[in-house]
């Protein structure tokens, strides 16, 4: 997936006003469509239908500037178009790699492990916190507890998605960048 974009309050702000120009109804469209991109990855059996949903929205709000006044139509039918690329990109990249000779798998969980835990440990005391609460519940206690997150935070929940997903990219670059230090 492409990581080299993130999304901003002004670009979320743009998606929204391209949406539709009453902010609630802008908000309104965008969980459904969330909703509903988050569905069709499901559906294709994608383990992280949540995260392809955000690439899919991030890819759309970074070309809203290209876009904006040539699109017409439903804005709905423009993600789905850019979901299937974004699905396609997931499956080319999820076929399966052979390991490299030289380390043992074994070996290579060790090292990412040993990084993730160096970068978890380089985040602050606040969003470590935040990111071990968003993600160390499952199944439907998932839901309820980063609920209560977002009220512990006095943020929406959306904005405490977007924050969670940010902390993550970032927590994903470091622990990348750490094996490849190791392994170099």
């Amino acid at each position: 997936m492409k990581h080299d974009w993130f999304l901003s309050q002004e670009a979320f702000d743009a998606l929204l006003d391209w949406l539709d120009s009453d902010r609630e109804q802008a908000g309104i469209k965008y969980e459904e469509i969330r909703r509903r991109l988050i569905k069709i990855f499901t559906g294709r059996a994608c383990v992280e239908a949540e995260d392809l949903a955000d690439e899919t929205i991030n890819r759309v709000t970074s070309r809203l500037s290209e876009i904006k006044e040539e699109f017409k139509g439903d804005r709905a039918r423009y993600f789905f178009g850019v979901a299937n690329k974004v699905y396609m990109e997931h499956m080319r990249k999820k076929q399966p790699q052979p390991p490299p000779p030289s380390t043992t798998d074994s070996n290579q969980v060790e090292l990412e492990y040993r990084c993730l835990e160096r970068c978890i440990e380089s985040l602050s005391e606040e969003t470590r916190y935040l990111l071990l609460k968003y993600y160390g519940a499952k199944g439907t206690s998932k839901v309820e507890q980063r609920k209560r997150l977002a009220e512990e935070l006095g943020i929406a929940p959306n904005a405490l998605r977007i924050r969670a997903y940010r902390i993550r990219l970032g927590l994903q670059d470091c622990v990348e960048k750490c094996i490849e230090r190791s392994e170099g």
